[in-house]
């Protein structure tokens, strides 16, 4: 064994225990960000062939893992847009277009879901990376989430819907009533009425009025001895200049003993109305919740993942990218297989535990301090060789 070695092995003992504490610096550091996995080093030994009964002392070599595998407990918040994902699975982000112009189109995984409205309505967590998902109605690209700020503009109802049931112990004669809200060219609301008369065995007259009295259609059904409709189902409206083109769907309906009930109505169409707030499902799809009440879906957020996220590249802002070791990234949606449901108005914590990094920092001392002691002695071993010559 050379002193030279001796040395060299003190100063890797060394420089490994920095590492080590290096990463405990930064575990402690972020224990209070959001996502944040948790870095630690393992060690391995780098030995050098001996012979002749000499030994050739190595070193210690480490290598950097984070766990990233590893879910932190969920904290509750108060904001609708702070989003945590409880299972497998990363948020899709991008570096924020520049004037209207994006230079970085590079896909990026993230678990930091504190996640805001900017000037422009989009969602940005709060290292300035934007949320992308897939626009309901859209092509099955990626874009970043927008929420628009203008009001909609109204639409007339097109498509109306009506289910139930209507009594088959009725007398002929039996007649009832439901209504149907719809809405006009310039986004007027109007209420239908929708009269059921019995004139015979398993047949009824339908007739569509306005609230003046005045019958914009009609129509049959007819129903079987099982109660299952075998003719009619649908209504076409007369066209009218605020409704010109409406069908209501009768198809749901059935005739059964029961007394007379309605099961679904609704219709399309929209009065102009700005979004009041959003609202997020389970599943990732984001919904503007109006003024006037009503509801719409917008986007549905889009999830990642890799088969072995522990190898994903770690970079600044608390996300990560593919690498040669952890497989391909997958793109997926909530409650999908392989990925986890979403969490609104929470956000993952940290999985760093403070008591174990302490630990680990109280160990890195003691281990850094030895090896400066292996360090010390074979210097002033050298001293000793040198002043032999004197």
């Amino acid at each position: 064994m050379s002193l030279y070695g001796m040395m060299r092995t003190g100063v890797s003992g060394m420089n490994a225990q920095a590492n080590r504490l290096s990463t405990v610096a930064d575990n402690i550091a972020n224990s209070d960000t959001t996502g944040y996995k948790r870095s630690s080093v393992e060690f391995s030994t780098m030995l050098l062939p001996t012979s002749g009964g000499a030994y050739n002392s190595g070193g210690v070599n480490t290598v950097v893992r984070t766990s990233i595998a590893s879910q932190g407990a969920l904290q509750y918040t108060t904001s609708g847009s702070d989003l945590a994902i409880k299972g497998d699975g990363f948020f899709v982000v991008r570096v924020p277009a520049t004037q209207g112009m994006s230079t970085d189109q590079t896909n990026y995984l993230t678990r930091a879901g504190s996640f805001v409205l900017d000037a422009s309505g989009r969602l940005v967590n709060a290292a300035g990376y934007q949320l992308m998902g897939y626009k309901i109605g859209g092509s099955d690209v990626l874009e970043a989430i927008t929420i628009p700020s203008e009001p909609r503009e109204p639409q007339a109802s097109t498509l109306g819907r009506l289910a139930g049931n209507l009594p088959s112990n009725a007398d002929v004669g039996y007649t009832s009533k439901s209504s149907i809200l719809i809405y006009t060219v310039d986004g007027t609301p109007k209420m239908l009425d929708i009269h059921f008369s019995k004139t015979g065995d398993g047949e009824w007259d339908v007739s569509v009025e306005d609230e003046s009295g005045a019958t914009l259609g009609s129509g049959t059904l007819g129903f079987d001895v099982a109660g299952k409709l075998v003719s009619g189902g649908s209504i076409d409206l007369d066209p009218l200049v605020s409704v010109p083109d409406f069908t209501l769907d009768l198809s749901k309906f059935t005739q059964f003993g029961s007394g007379f009930s309605i099961t679904d109505l609704g219709a399309n169409g929209n009065t102009d109305s700005a979004i009041d707030s959003i609202q997020i499902g389970k599943d990732g799809t984001i919904f503007a919740q109006y003024t006037d009440g009503s509801t719409a879906a917008l986007y549905k957020i889009a999830l990642a993942d890799v088969a072995s996220p522990d190898r994903l590249t770690a970079l600044a802002g608390n996300v990560y990218v593919e690498s040669p070791d952890s497989g391909p990234v997958i793109f997926g949606s909530a409650n999908d297989k392989g990925f986890g449901s979403l969490v609104s108005g929470a956000l993952e914590s940290s999985n760093v535990d403070i008591a174990e990094e302490l630990t680990n920092m109280i160990s890195a001392q003691r281990s850094y301090t030895a090896n400066s002691k292996v360090f010390q002695t074979g210097a002033e071993l050298m001293d000793i060789l040198v002043n032999l010559k004197r």
